[in-house]
């Protein structure tokens, strides 16, 4: 039951346990990753997020990890729900231990990220997003269409009106429910978040569970690679005995 689960020590997540035992072990990578703060500079989910990737480059050499992948190809990564995260209670709890101590709070700005991903992705000629899932992260990412718009609408910036051309989304959500998670692309074009398909606009919608979905796709993507590079070998291979 799920009351046993809880007194072992295990999360569960519909089909999969999680044991508490591993947020522990996030905790303290927070709290290396908290002390080498500088309580001056003021804290956002990407910021937070590159400095669990160089604390993980350092200490987990060898080992395979998405913050760790992300610092060293210099990937931003954003959590827009933060609060609603392991990464923001142990936040929360630090802050508070920091009262205890007479310490000064740290800051969190989740605006830096909004503007930091808009600034982004302004620099970019066209735009495509991948949504594994919905909720809060599917519309954060899909909102910048919106504020662009409104900067130049409503702030007299002068900015190119940028949404999205490609989209592809892996979510076995209805759209009959009414939810986000379900929304389709072309609901999103009413937004202002999408280009139209008459003027170029291209979605794909996978109806399927993630789990099952993207594990396919991946494979696929890694066995192609793979092909590349070995016909990539063979070719320099054949160069060199020329």
């Amino acid at each position: 039951s799920d009351e046993e689960l809880y007194e072992a020590g295990y999360n569960r997540v519909y089909d999969t346990l999680e044991p508490e035992q591993n947020l522990d072990d996030v905790e303290r990578v927070m709290g290396a990753v908290f002390a080498g703060w500088d309580a001056k500079e003021t804290m956002c989910s990407y910021k937070l997020n590159r400095a669990i990737g160089a604390h993980l480059a350092r200490h987990a050499k060898g080992q395979r990890g998405i913050l760790k992948s992300a610092y060293e190809k210099d990937v931003p990564v954003f959590v827009p729900a933060f609060s609603d995260s392991e990464l923001g209670l142990d936040y929360a709890l630090t802050n508070r231990e920091r009262d205890k101590e007479g310490k000064p709070r740290f800051r969190f700005d989740p605006f830096e990220d909004l503007e930091y991903f808009a600034a982004t992705l302004l620099k970019q000629k066209r735009l495509g997003i991948f949504t594994i899932g919905g909720g809060v992260p599917r519309n954060w990412s899909q909102q910048f269409g919106p504020f662009i718009e409104l900067r130049h609408r409503r702030g007299g910036e002068d900015l190119p009106l940028k949404r999205y051309h490609y989209g592809l989304r892996i979510c076995p959500e209805p759209v009959y429910w009414g939810g986000l998670s379900g929304s389709p692309y072309s609901e999103a074009v009413s937004w202002g978040k999408f280009v139209p398909p008459a003027e170029g606009g291209k979605f794909g919608e996978v109806f399927v569970d993630a789990t099952v979905g993207l594990p396919l796709i991946v494979t696929a993507v890694l066995e192609r690679l793979g092909k590349d590079r070995k016909a990539g070998g063979e070719t320099r291979k054949a160069a060199l005995q020329k």
